[in-house]
């Protein structure tokens, strides 16, 4: 199952992000040594349990496809739990939550099976329409649209926006592009978090103009310009390896990808803070909850499915 050799493009990609992770450990560790006032306190935990977030994917990409979109899977069902936690729900709510819970299954039983006419309509065409009738038969009208919009917006960013990720893995290999779907996700993950890794930093290290204050003060126009160039960089680095895409199509990917990651960050942000928390959760140390580590890829993972799917596929 671990048939890992550095010739497979995927194989060396992810030992490639390892190096990397080790040469960030190292300068986290110089500059902890150093720091007795803990300024770097964030930083360090960041890189911690970014060794923990990329052994999980990487077990799951170096393994079968099924196992890659059993892993999404989980992912979709840690969010929206997660999500559910967080906002406020009526009484009469919770009695649709096992069926808002089962879309999970279902969903990714499309994109195992490879059904894109179901996987791109049922939630948001079949699940848009019946989840809101199943709340009527409760009977408490009352804050009824407030309830329907909330949850319904909670599956399209939590279940139906990141399954399409995992779709990418059914992408077939391509004489340009041996490394096929799991190539594709490679590069859609890495992209993604490393367009929020570079803003964040670009953004600390010289951010003074801000761009929206009042939704995400550590927003700034040094930290999305970095991020957007850093990224667009990475994406003409990797996109000989693990696509089917010329320099021309990789460098325009790369500023989708850091376009809509923005987007996305900033549109949970604008969430947290209009039911007054500052993260969704705590289960990645430095980095909030799975929330506010899968924000962007809300929106980048349909861009970019989309995006390959039109114009190669």
């Amino acid at each position: 199952m671990f048939n890992f050799t550095l010739s497979n493009p995927v194989h060396a990609c992810i030992a490639g992000i390892f190096g990397v992770l080790i040469l960030a450990s190292a300068i986290v560790f110089c500059m902890h040594k150093g720091d007795k006032e803990g300024k770097h306190k964030e930083l360090t935990a960041r890189v911690k349990s970014w060794w923990f977030m990329i052994a999980i994917f990487s077990t799951a990409m170096l393994t079968t496809p099924m196992v890659s979109i059993y892993f999404f899977a989980f992912l979709s069902f840690l969010a929206f739990k997660e999500y559910i936690s967080v906002i406020p729900l009526r009484r009469a709510d919770r009695r649709l939550l096992f069926w808002a819970y089962l879309t999970i299954p279902v969903q990714y039983f499309f994109v195992a099976d490879n059904w894109y006419g179901m996987f791109i309509v049922f939630i948001p065409v079949w699940v848009f329409f019946l989840m809101p009738f199943r709340l009527i038969l409760a009977q408490q009208m009352e804050g009824f649209l407030s309830s329907v919009a909330t949850i319904s917006w909670g599956l399209m960013i939590t279940v139906f926006a990141v399954s399409h990720a995992a779709m990418l893995m059914q992408f077939p290999a391509l004489a340009e592009s041996p490394a096929g779907g799991a190539g594709l996700v490679l590069f859609l993950m890495v992209l993604n978090q490393g367009n929020d890794v570079a803003q964040y930093v670009w953004g600390k290290f010289l951010g003074k103009h801000k761009i929206l204050p009042l939704v995400s003060p550590k927003k700034t126009w040094e930290g999305f310009l970095g991020g957007m160039v850093t990224t667009a960089l990475i994406a003409v680095v990797l996109a000989p390896f693990l696509t089917p895409f010329n320099m021309g199509f990789a460098l325009l990917a790369g500023v989708g990808i850091a376009a809509a990651g923005f987007i996305g960050d900033v549109t949970f942000s604008a969430l947290k803070r209009d039911i007054g928390i500052k993260d969704t959760g705590a289960l990645i140390p430095g980095h909030g909850g799975i929330l506010d580590r899968i924000d962007s890829l809300s929106l980048t993972a349909p861009l970019f499915f989309h995006f390959v799917r039109y114009f190669y596929y």
